[in-house]
């Protein structure tokens, strides 16, 4: 199994850079939208949606928004801000678990939280892109996920004694989050420094993206044990689905995104 996440994550990996690096602003727009949608399709089938044609549907009316949105400077802004305030609904969910999850079998309300999950992050990741330096600080803004998780999953194996969020999930211990946070404080740190940010304050700011990232991936947890399913879809060998693997990314990318913009 380790060897089959392994080589699905090298993969992963060798798509994201081709795809920052080597394509165009709109091209890339493009590309992360269809890695949206399909996080969309699965996010439908945790809202209860469960024909296909439902599904279809939900996706596009994401690829709708986005496509009205795209290239609207003057509504970015709001978005970023909708999405860092649905993250902020989603840390108290965590913090009161198992309690208030009864709004999530509702299907309106899961479709429209879908919606206010994908479209900010999406636009998000058009805001960064277009920054000086946009390339590398949206590879930046990557890792920040990528190494908490990598940190977290090594340390928690080794050292993990005390539970994090035991109803949500179980796995997930402080020590991991604390060995976690060291990587990416290590990581993106150094990168802060290479891209010019030699200021303390970004570590703090890497911080504070951590603990967004763990909400994130939490988040998801709720969002799946309230839905009965271990995984949020199958399309990646060993790791499940997309939205299994983003979920930490698209909690981020709002709040990123507003920093780097102001």
């Amino acid at each position: 199994m380790l060897r089959l996440r392994v080589i699905t994550a090298v993969a992963l990996v060798g798509m994201v850079l081709f795809s920052i690096f080597a394509l165009s602003a709109p091209a890339l727009a493009v590309g992360f939208w269809l890695l949206a949608a399909i996080g969309g399709y699965e996010w439908a089938h945790l809202a209860g949606l469960r024909s296909r044609s439902q599904k279809m549907a939900f996706v596009a009316l994401f690829g709708l928004i986005a496509w009205l949105f795209y290239g609207r400077v003057d509504v970015y802004e709001d978005m970023l801000r909708l999405g860092c305030g649905v993250w902020f609904f989603a840390a108290i969910t965590v913090l009161m678990a198992p309690r208030g999850q009864r709004a999530f079998t509702s299907r309106g309300f899961m479709i429209l939280l879908g919606l206010s999950v994908l479209l900010p992050a999406w636009v998000a990741l058009v805001v960064i892109r277009d920054q000086p330096q946009g390339q590398l600080w949206l590879l930046w803004c990557l890792c920040i996920a990528v190494a908490a998780d990598v940190g977290a999953y090594f340390t928690g194996r080794r050292f993990g004694r005390h539970k994090l969020a035991p109803a949500v999930s179980p796995g997930k211990t402080w020590e991991g989050a604390v060995g976690g946070m060291a990587v990416a404080m290590l990581v993106c740190g150094l990168g802060a420094v290479a891209l010019g940010e030699r200021s303390l304050s970004w570590l703090l700011i890497i911080a504070a993206l951590v603990v967004v990232s763990i909400f994130g991936d939490l988040f998801e947890s709720v969002m799946k044990r309230v839905a009965g399913v271990k995984d949020s879809g199958t399309i990646l060998p060993g790791h499940g689905g997309v939205l299994d693997r983003i979920d930490s990314q698209l909690a981020i990318l709002p709040v990123f995104a507003l920093i780097l913009a102001s």
